[in-house]
């Protein structure tokens, strides 16, 4: 390509690779907290009721920790999906 070629990228060319790389930051978050569900029999409020009941367990601290942020990035990562899916004005920084 010549310095003076231009390439053009349509807002739903920008919106579609802004969804999927999301989407390739939400999966792995999904599994990650879907195997503590699954570990521990229960979803995260549940997990957290039954853990603050039972002497203290560094190990199940430990994943509650852990556990906890992949839900609040996931929560993140969510409504920035939202956000682009309804977006039809895009700056390029």
């Amino acid at each position: 390509m010549s310095e003076d070629t231009c390439v053009v990228v349509s807002v739903d060319d920008v919106r579609a690779f802004e969804k999927l790389k999301l989407i390739s930051q939400i999966a792995p978050l999904k599994e990650r907290i879907r195997s503590f569900e699954r570990k521990y029999g229960c979803g995260l409020q549940a997990f957290e009721n039954k853990m603050l009941q039972q002497p203290e367990d560094f190990e199940r601290w430990d994943d509650f920790i852990e556990w906890k942020a992949y839900v609040e990035i996931l929560k993140d990562l969510m409504s920035k999906l939202d956000l682009i899916k309804d977006a039809t004005n895009f700056k390029i920084a």
